[in-house]
């Protein structure tokens, strides 16, 4: 649930922005149906109540040499929580994890992982993740293809 209520415009402000950051704020204004000052002032509201978090420029993995994708389950040594954030932290660092989560089921993290093709995969994982003294194992999932990587968050009506 999310912590702030979020009306029609709201909502149709922020499917704007995640279909095109870009926008101008009389085009985002246009489209949402506001004048270019109160859809402005809800812009800055849905940034400082952190709902809007950032902009960033959504890149073509291939064309930039990251076109290898993986996804870890990772299983730790025991579950004490200042083992469990050290490793967060570690991972969280490394350039090439996109994605840290923490799953119930038969591992502990999932980690979604780019590099420029296997051989630097096999670098990352065994001279950097299988070297952390917390991580007991670890099971890869190749992406073969990717059909959908970035996706705007559905806010529409919840089933």
């Amino acid at each position: 649930m999310p912590k702030t209520t979020l009306d029609a415009i709201d909502q149709r402000i922020i499917g704007e922005l995640q279909a095109d950051a870009r926008l101008s704020n009389v085009e985002l204004a246009d489209r949402v149906g506001l004048s270019p000052s109160p859809c402005l002032r809800r812009v800055k509201r849905l940034e400082r109540e952190g709902i809007i978090q950032g902009y960033r420029a959504v890149l073509n993995r291939d064309s930039v040499g990251l076109g290898f994708s993986a996804y870890l389950a990772v299983k730790i040594e025991g579950h004490a929580n200042v083992h469990a954030l050290d490793f967060e932290d570690t991972v969280c660092a490394m350039p090439e994890v996109l994605a840290c989560h923490l799953v119930s089921g038969d591992s502990d993290y999932l980690l979604e992982v780019v590099t420029a093709d296997l051989e630097h995969y096999r670098r990352f994982l065994v001279e950097r993740l299988l070297n952390l003294p917390i991580v007991r194992e670890v099971k890869s999932n190749i992406a073969i293809q990717t059909r959908k990587a970035t996706a705007p968050l559905p806010l529409g009506p919840r089933l």
